[in-house]
């Protein structure tokens, strides 16, 4: 193997076991957390890692079809918020964690301007029905939360699932609500 090649190599290997070893260890509210065991499972989460790095810069989440809205959802239930979703109409429906459908930005003071918290995969209820949970998609080991109605008009019912992946959550990496997340007030669109 030349050198330069070799050296990549390296250096991804490198890069791959330090995002698995900084993985979390609970999910908290909703459920165990991934298997540790579980190979395919630590390859995904690594996998959704790299792909969604390059959107901490917003413009190249919507150089990717990720459309930006001004919409900052908080918890009418309790504690916590989510942000900002930027969501790829192309990518719903996606159990690839190289292809989530939302992901979700939080503004924060500062130069900058909104930086990256969280993605989220979104998937349709097969029959519709927030009684019934056949259809219940799972990822990383774990089944996604819902069924739920939409969040916006037009949105179907369904199942999702999130991962804290740049924002610490207390409640778990894969909880959907984060305590740490505040909504502005002028703009703050409350969601259940």
């Amino acid at each position: 193997m030349h050198a330069p090649r070799f050296k990549a190599v390296l250096t991804c290997a490198a890069a791959a076991s330090i995002v698995l070893a900084a993985l979390p260890a609970a999910r908290a509210v909703d459920g165990p957390a991934p298997d540790r065991n579980n190979h395919r499972a630590m390859l995904d989460m690594a996998t959704a890692y790299r792909v969604t790095a390059k959107y901490q810069n917003e413009r190249a989440a919507i150089a990717d079809g990720y459309i930006r809205t001004d919409d900052c959802m908080s918890n009418k239930r309790g504690p916590g918020a989510m942000g900002y979703h930027y969501l790829n109409p192309s990518r719903w429906g996606s159990t690839d964690p190289s292809r989530p459908t939302s992901l979700i930005y939080g503004a924060e003071k500062g130069p900058g301007g909104r930086k990256l918290y969280a993605v989220e995969w979104q998937v349709s209820d097969p029959d519709q029905n927030l009684a019934t949970h056949e259809g219940r998609p799972t990822m990383f080991g774990l089944p996604f939360d819902g069924p739920m109605p939409g969040h916006t008009p037009g949105m179907p019912i369904h199942f999702d699932l999130h991962m804290w992946g740049y924002k610490d959550n207390p409640q778990g990496r894969f909880h959907n609500w984060n305590l740490n997340v505040t909504c502005p007030a002028p703009s703050s669109h409350e969601h259940s």
